[in-house]
């Protein structure tokens, strides 16, 4: 995903050097950031095979989501399964009315009911915090910051900034933003999967059913085929724990808080409940 990314910055860099100018590439990349917006609920469940189930196929799920939408407050979502031994679950959407929530069939065979309905309040709390929204507009600026960095160096040096060299020492600057802003697009990532997290034990009462269900997706993680973990590896950003293949420097760029830390974190609000 980060070679794509360089790849893609790239070429909107060679569009910047054979005179493209600043508006056509801001609409460029604004009309990048609609299809994203606006698609992406769609794009998420093609690229996972997710198929939109009624109530008559999937009755318990559906009762389950929409007993959690009441006390969440929120409307219900359209509900979909992907038939898939991973155990794993995401939302998508660009708002609380055009959201989707989806559950493998993995997951429903590994978690008990009470762990199940934690995984959906978790997915359910992205929904509420209109989560792909913030980190749609986060991308974004991200990107913009990109190009007002290059645009500057490119313009602000002159006729020199022109030349092969200045060409490239703008380009690796622009770079250089972009991974820092990478980095503060995972950490804000992480954050806001914390968010959801609590969200997740406050809907339910119990950050124990959570916790558990954490702990039992992770411990079955490990022993899905890598190739299936490579399959879904683009989509890590929406699961409720990555589908990591293997140790990679990726991991230093991870959307996700560590399992530990994420039990952890639950572990001391239900403290806090109890009193």
């Amino acid at each position: 995903m980060f070679l794509l990314g360089v790849v893609y910055l790239f070429f909107l860099a060679v569009l910047f050097s054979q005179g493209a100018t600043m508006n056509i590439l801001l609409i460029f990349m604004g009309g990048f950031m609609f299809l994203q917006y606006f698609m992406s609920d769609k794009l998420v469940l093609w690229s996972m095979g997710a198929k939109i189930v009624s109530e008559s196929e999937q009755p318990k799920l559906h009762e389950t989501i929409t007993k959690l939408c009441m006390i969440a407050d929120l409307p219900k979502p359209k509900v979909a399964v992907v038939d898939s031994p991973m155990p794993n679950a995401f939302a998508t959407g660009r708002s609380p009315t055009k959201s989707v929530v989806a559950v493998t069939t993995g997951i429903m065979k590994t978690l008990n009911q009470g762990e199940l309905e934690a995984v959906l309040a978790h997915e359910l709390s992205h929904v509420k915090n209109r989560d792909v929204m913030v980190m749609t507009i986060a991308g974004f600026l991200s990107t913009v910051a990109f190009f007002l960095v290059r645009y500057l160096l490119f313009f602000g040096g002159g006729q020199r900034s022109r030349e092969s060299g200045g060409i490239m020492a703008a380009w690796l600057v622009s770079i250089l933003v972009w991974i820092i802003s990478l980095i503060l697009i995972r950490t804000l990532s992480r954050y806001r999967e914390f968010a959801a997290d609590r969200g997740a034990a406050l809907i339910t009462g119990a950050p124990s059913n959570l916790a558990s269900a954490l702990m039992k997706i992770s411990g079955i993680m490990p022993r899905i085929p890598k190739d299936d973990l490579r399959k879904v590896e683009g989509m890590n950003a929406f699961f409720i724990i990555p589908a990591l293949s293997g140790s990679s420097v990726m991991q230093l760029f991870s959307t996700h808080p560590s399992v530990e830390k994420r039990i952890a974190a639950l572990e001391k609000l239900e403290t806090e409940l109890e009193f």
